[in-house]
């Protein structure tokens, strides 16, 4: 099917970026001061909690600082109840640690969000996972094979707004979200449609359904159906099924808001300038760069009730849940196979067995983690900064992550992670 030209951005208008995944992105600014891991006392925790001591919780948090990593704060809810714990520093050049009641741009932990709204859309009849996309959005002259099950599982085969590759490996740019082109464009606000239009200017990955890829202008697209669908902006209709229900008061779809509201900690971007390095915080930038797909702010505790009640079966029916939970046979990624907005992870049987994850990473600064068991009893959410000290992002990275899930869902004991490349 012939694609219609875009009124706004055109092929035309392509921004060079370089070939790296929006994790490496995000972390490859680096990170700073190395500082001591203790649980934070000012953070109220249920009451089984009180006194703990976990080092070896202290011992993984760590870790990431001392590879380069600016700050790190950690919430854990299990068996022992809740603890909570930060490293390194707020901000460079400070002593203070991270807040653990801090905000921060949660980039792709956004997809989780918006794929329980569509599919709570579903449950109530509104739209089904195998209708076709295109019946609700005709403006934009999608495949009509495309179908909502698609678009939350990353196998529409669309262009990813946000950079591609090709089927033969050649890097394709997209909009600026990583580089000094983003640094540049970090302030500038885009309209969801507007990123629709850019994607579909390139060529397609597949055929729709027959294999894939994770692009951002899948979740995009379901942003703009649940609107359409249901006539209210994401933004009220997450405050009404997900955030007001829940009390997740530190939650926000931003839209254009460049501002991390209440305490947080301060992310940068480390980049080279005529030979030398600088730092920049970017804990102001605007992410409607990535509507629906990667835009929110929340903190560790409201992603924790969040994931904890999903996973519960409190914001779904269990049918639907299970949908959720299928996952791609083609997805194999760092955080297991993707089913409809979360990866399903394998920990192995000297584990638990099957977790469900989904991690975020936006273009600077800052990265997010969201982890439970399947009955949401056990979660790990976390954030992470970078600072002015460059990290290794294919070698480290991967090696402190497992280290940090082995020991909340492993005990310290079993390997989690997998050598394959890391999701967008």
């Amino acid at each position: 099917m012939k694609t219609p030209s875009p009124p706004a951005i055109t092929a035309t208008k392509v921004f060079r970026r370089v070939a790296v995944t929006a994790l490496a992105a995000a972390l490859l600014a680096g990170a700073a001061t190395p500082g001591m891991a203790t649980a934070d006392s000012s953070v109220a925790v249920p009451k089984a909690a009180a006194g703990q001591n976990r080092p070896e919780l202290q011992k993984a948090i760590q870790a990431f600082v001392d590879a380069g990593f600016l700050g790190v704060q950690v919430r854990v809810n299990d068996e022992r109840g809740e603890w909570v714990g930060s490293a390194g520093a707020r901000k460079l050049g400070a002593s203070a640690k991270p807040p653990t009641n801090g905000r921060f741009w949660v980039g792709s932990v956004t997809k989780t969000f918006v794929a329980t709204v569509v599919l709570q859309l579903v449950a109530e009849g509104r739209l089904g996972l195998d209708d076709v996309v295109a019946g609700y959005l005709p403006e934009f002259g999608l495949d009509e094979r495309i179908t909502v099950r698609m678009l939350l599982q990353h196998t529409s085969g669309v262009f990813n707004y946000t950079g591609d590759l090709d089927p033969d490996g050649t890097w394709v740019p997209g909009l600026p979200a990583t580089g000094n082109e983003w640094l540049d464009n970090r302030f500038r606000s885009y309209r969801p449609k507007e990123l629709v239009w850019f994607a579909l200017s390139k060529p397609t990955r597949f055929e729709p359904g027959t294999g894939w890829s994770y692009a951002n202008t899948n979740y995009t697209l379901a942003q703009l159906l649940i609107e359409k669908v249901t006539g209210r902006s994401l933004d009220k209709e997450m405050k009404r099924r997900i955030l007001g229900p829940l009390g997740l008061r530190g939650t926000v779809v931003p839209g254009n808001r460049t501002q991390l509201p209440g305490p947080h900690a301060h992310g940068y971007y480390r980049y080279q300038d005529a030979g030398q390095w600088k730092v920049v915080d970017v804990s102001r930038q605007n992410l409607s760069l990535l509507a629906g797909a990667g835009d929110m702010i929340s903190t560790t505790q409201d992603l924790h009730t969040f994931f904890s009640a999903l996973n519960g079966g409190k914001l779904l029916p269990a049918e639907l849940l299970a949908e959720m939970r299928k996952s791609h046979p083609k997805s194999d990624t760092l955080y297991g196979r993707y089913g409809l907005g979360m990866f399903v992870q394998d920990t192995g049987p000297d584990c638990v067995g099957t977790i469900f994850n989904h991690n975020g990473s936006p273009p600077g600064g800052y990265a997010a983690l969201m982890y439970s068991s399947p009955d949401g009893s056990k979660t790990l959410t976390a954030s992470l900064t970078a600072g002015d000290a460059a990290v290794d992002i294919a070698k480290d990275y991967p090696k402190m992550l497992d280290g940090l899930v082995k020991e909340v869902f492993c005990g310290g004991q079993a390997g989690t992670a997998e050598e394959a490349k890391p999701a967008q």
